[in-house]
């Protein structure tokens, strides 16, 4: 018998790029930039009629869902790919946490609720939404909400995406439930968001009916938690990507001295650098995207190093992308503050890069003394 390990595969596929080709075109007829700077300003700032047409036309938010369970049948490879593109449009759209993160929770539970919820979730005619902070890690404890003969009190904040949800999945001690947003007891209240993209809200619930999914939410949390922390990569790397083309762009325009400004010594050495760090990026995160598609025994890791990576360097591309665009990047009119919210907002979802290589350490059996 064979035992050697497989090697992971961080091409991508032709499939692969005919979906990336697919997504951007769409994005860019339907969230340029000066779209989403006008949606963050106003009282909807998710973009439902792009949703319509990621989920349901498109059929994007039943990648993960095997095709007898009413998905398309694809794998984290191909939700990777479309993160990538929605990280690089900074898209106003709940698919991290819908298409994602509350459809990997749903996967993991084997009720006829949870079965006929999926579906649902993988038509893209609901929105789902794990009622857990933005920044909750697979570890955190399940005594936000307690449960009480199927009634559910308790509050959650920073959930991400809320506003958006049409039905809340709610870990408790006592299993995890769907609870319709809609419903009597629930209360959905915005907070002050410093990515309005991806807005966060208070989940109040006072005595909300609530219906079982899986009598032990745990194992259902921690595998959302963790394809939400391994796709997150690849927004980030989306993300990374944009930033530096268009920084690239702008200096090679802009002229000093009679000169581009992209011919300076010390900016060519700020932007290899930069480049050097996306290209690393881009592996980690298909590296995460690989190891969950394939259910490899390493996909603890490959999160873990991805999310270690990737964070700090969106945030060092959107950093560098304001200061070499000088005054103009400094203005609100111009984008790249809406890449720095997002990228700021990121590096601290999901557990922050500190947390992640705390995490690595245990994996790999590497504690600080």
């Amino acid at each position: 018998m064979n035992t050697t390990p497989t090697q992971p595969d961080l091409l991508y596929s032709e499939e692969e790029e005919a979906l990336r080709s697919a997504v951007r075109d769409l994005l860019a007829d339907h969230c340029d930039a000066t779209a989403v700077l006008a949606r963050i300003e106003s009282d909807e700032p998710h973009d439902r009629a792009l949703w319509k047409n990621l989920a349901e036309s498109m059929g994007l938010a039943g990648l993960l869902v095997p095709e007898e369970r009413g998905g398309q049948g694809a794998s984290h490879r191909e939700a990777a790919v479309v993160l990538e593109e929605l990280g690089r449009a900074v898209a106003p759209v709940p698919y991290l946490t819908s298409a994602v993160i509350a459809t990997e929770a749903l996967l993991a539970c084997d009720t006829d609720a949870a079965a006929t919820l999926l579906a649902s979730l993988a038509s893209g005619r609901t929105v789902g939404a794990l009622a857990v902070p933005s920044a909750a890690t697979s570890g955190r404890a399940l005594d936000d909400v307690r449960e009480a003969d199927g009634a559910l009190t308790g509050q959650v904040t920073g959930v991400a995406d809320a506003a958006a949800a049409d039905v809340f999945l709610v870990p408790t001690a006592d299993g995890l439930f769907a609870v319709d947003a809609t419903a009597q007891g629930v209360t959905v209240e915005a907070q002050i968001s410093f990515d309005r993209t991806r807005p966060l809200a208070t989940v109040t619930l006072s005595g909300a009916s609530g219906r079982l999914l899986a009598r032990d939410a745990a194992p259902a949390v921690r595998r959302a938690l963790r394809a939400g922390a391994g796709l997150l990569a690849s927004e980030q790397l989306g993300l990374a990507e944009w930033l530096l083309a268009e920084t690239v762009r702008y200096t090679r325009e802009r002229h000093q001295f009679n000169r581009p400004i992209a011919s300076f010594q010390s900016l060519k050495h700020r932007l290899a650098q930069l480049w050097l760090e996306t290209v690393n990026t881009r592996a980690a995160a298909r590296n995460a995207a690989d190891a969950l598609a394939t259910g490899s025994a390493d996909a603890d890791i490959a999160v873990a190093v991805a999310q270690a990576y990737a964070a700090p360097v969106a945030v060092h591309a959107a950093e560098e992308a304001l200061q070499l665009h000088a005054g103009i990047g400094m203005t609100w009119e111009h984008p790249i503050h809406l890449y720095l919210k997002r990228a700021k907002a990121d590096s601290i979802a999901l557990g922050t890069a500190g947390r992640h290589r705390e995490e690595l350490a245990e994996l790999i059996d590497l504690r600080a003394p």
